[in-house]
């Protein structure tokens, strides 16, 4: 929850669609869920960020995020070959993750759900049902669900 552990909660999104990362931000800032947002272009950053390693390896910098936004269709590491390599690390698979992708395809959802992400979000096509959709995500995630300190 956002100040339960006397700072923000931090977010990792990893989006590499500059136009869904700016919607993404802007969501967040119109919220006030006190979310401290980072963001990395593709998946092999995202595993840099998570393991801090390279231009991600100071903690002050890069903080060990609280949830994880995971874009799934991503250059370099795609977001289930991010699931797999998390579920593989013991501190990294505790991070909670939610896939935030446009695509809808079953085996997408049932292979994402099998390597560990705990949301399948499937992104609204315009701007106003992207902004709902991350208040509800806020909501949930940083209102009603307890997560874990570390």
């Amino acid at each position: 929850m956002a100040g339960e552990y006397g700072r923000p909660a931090v977010v990792l999104l990893a989006e590499d669609d500059p136009g869904d990362q700016e919607l993404t931000r802007r969501a967040m800032q119109k919220n006030t869920f006190g979310v401290d947002l980072h963001i990395v272009p593709d998946g092999e950053a995202a595993m840099n960020y998570l393991n801090r390693r390279g231009q991600y390896a100071d903690p002050t910098e890069s903080p060990r995020p609280d949830l994880l936004l995971l874009d799934l269709n991503m250059p370099r590491l795609d977001g289930k070959q991010v699931l797999q390599q998390m579920q593989t690390d013991q501190y990294l698979r505790s991070i909670p993750v939610v896939v935030l992708t446009t695509s809808n395809h079953e085996d997408d959802v049932r292979k994402t759900y099998d390597l560990g992400c705990k949301s399948y979000i499937t992104k609204p096509l315009n701007a106003a049902g992207f902004f709902h959709c991350i208040r509800e995500l806020g909501v949930y995630w940083f209102g009603r669900v307890t997560l874990p300190s570390y």
